[in-house]
C-alpha cells in the first residue's frame, strides 16, 4: 500500500511475513531526476514485490531512486542488493555498513554463539539459524557512500541534514529537513512500540548512548516524524518522555528482580514483563529470546555502568547481583 504523506513524500507499506512488526514504512521523497528511498524490508520475495509494486505505483523506475539506509537491521538493508546490482547509490553511516556487510560472513553471526553461551541461553537450546537478521540479510557486501553527521543531500525542494541518533544500532542515523520540520527516524523513536535496545558489545554503554540521542532529538523543532514502523508522530517530545520512562521502569524492574539474589542474563530476561504473545518463557520463539536477552543485557550493563550492579564471569556465563 501506497500513501501520501507530505508533499512529494510518499509511504510504501513493506510486508514484513511471519514477523510481529508487521510491515516496515519505506519512504520515498520524490525529486526531479531522483528520487530518494529510505529503508527496503528484508531480503526476501515478499517484501521485494512490496517495495517495488509501490515504486510501480508511484511510477518510480528504481534506475532514478537513491538508497539512504538508516541502519543495520535486515528488515532495513535486506534488500540492498537489487540497488546494488543497478548501480545504484547507497548511504548508510560508516558504522552500520562496515555491520551490514560482515553480516554477509559466518564469523558475525558466530558471535552470537559466543553471547548464547554468555547469556546462559545454552539451556533454551537457541541458535542464530533462527534469527531473522541471519535468514534475510544481505547475502553479498556492497559498497556504501558513507554518508555522516554535519552532511546533507539534496532531494527536489527538500534538503536533508544527516543526524546521529546511535543507540538502536551502533551507527544508526536519520534525516531531518529543517525547513519543512520533518524527521526520518528509522527505529529510534516509535509510537505504540519501544525501539529494541541490544547488546553490541562491552566497548560502550548502548543505553547510555540511546538517552543521549532521544535528549538531543528531543530539542529538534519538528512537525512530522517519520519512523519505519507504526504510526508518524507528531508530537515527538511526548513520545520521547513515554520512552524514557518505560526504560526508567525497566531498570526498576531489573532491580527488584536482582534483589532477590544473583542471576544470568537469561533469566533475568526470563523475569521481566514482556508484550508478546506467550504464556511463559519456554512459548518465546527463539528469535525473541535473542532479542529479550539482548534488551535485558544493555539494561544489565547500563546499571553496571551506573555502579548499581556487580557482574562476574562464571563458567562461561555472566552472573549480576546487586551492590
Amino acid at each position: 500500500m501506497v500513501t501520501k504523506v507530505y508533499e512529494n513524500i510518499y509511504m510504501i507499506e513493506v510486508i514484513l511475513p511471519d514477523n510481529p512488526l508487521k510491515v516496515l514504512n519505506s519512504y520515498v521523497i520524490k525529486g526531479d531526476d531522483k528520487s530518494l528511498i529510505i529503508d527496503t524490508g528484508f531480503n526476501r520475495k515478499e517484501c521485494m514485490d512490496s517495495l517495488l509494486g509501490g515504486l510501480r505505483e508511484l511510477d518510480i523506475d528504481i534506475k532514478d531512486t537513491e538508497l539512504f539506509i538508516t541502519h543495520l537491521h535486515a528488515d532495513h538493508s535486506g534488500m540492498a542488493s537489487i540497488f546494488k546490482d543497478k548501480g545504484i547509490k547507497i548511504y548508510a553511516s560508516e558504522i552500520d555498513g562496515k555491520l551490514i556487510n560482515e553480516m554477509t560472513s559466518m564469523p558475525y553471526w558466530e558471535r552470537l554463539e559466543e553471547f548464547k553461551v554468555l547469556f546462559d541461553l545454552e539451556r533454551d537450546g537457541v541458535t542464530f539459524s533462527e534469527h531473522p537478521g541471519y535468514k534475510y540479510c544481505l547475502k553479498e557486501p556492497v559498497e556504501f557512500t558513507y554518508i555522516s553527521e554535519g552532511k546533507g543531500i539534496q532531494f527536489g525542494s527538500y534538503f536533508f541534514e544527516v543526524i546521529d541518533i546511535s543507540g538502536h544500532t551502533p551507527g544508526h542515523i536519520g534525516l531531518y529537513e529543517r525547513n519543512h520540520k520533518l524527521f526520518f527516524c528509522g527505529d529510534h523513536i516509535l509510537d505504540r512500540i519501544t525501539p529494541n535496545i541490544g547488546f553490541w558489545g562491552f566497548e560502550e554503554n548502548i543505553l547510555a548512548v540511546y538517552f543521549n540521542s532521544l535528549a538531543k532529538i528531543y530539542s529538534y523543532d519538528i512537525d512530522y516524524l517519520f519512523p519505519s514502523h507504526r504510526n508518524i508522530i507528531r508530537d515527538h517530545t511526548r513520545r520521547i518522555t513515554e520512552l524514557l520512562a518505560h526504560h526508567k521502569e525497566r531498570l526498576n524492574e531489573i532491580i527488584n528482580i536482582l534483589k532477590n539474589g544473583e542471576s544470568t542474563v537469561r533469566d533475568i530476561a526470563k523475569r521481566m514483563e514482556w508484550n508478546i504473545r506467550a504464556n511463559s518463557w519456554e512459548e518465546f520463539p527463539i528469535p525473541q529470546k535473542w532479542f529479550a536477552t539482548g534488551e535485558a543485557m544493555a539494561h544489565l550493563e547500563y546499571l553496571y555502568c551506573t555502579g548499581k550492579l556487580h557482574k562476574e564471569l562464571r563458567e562461561g556465563k555472566l552472573i549480576y547481583k546487586l551492590k
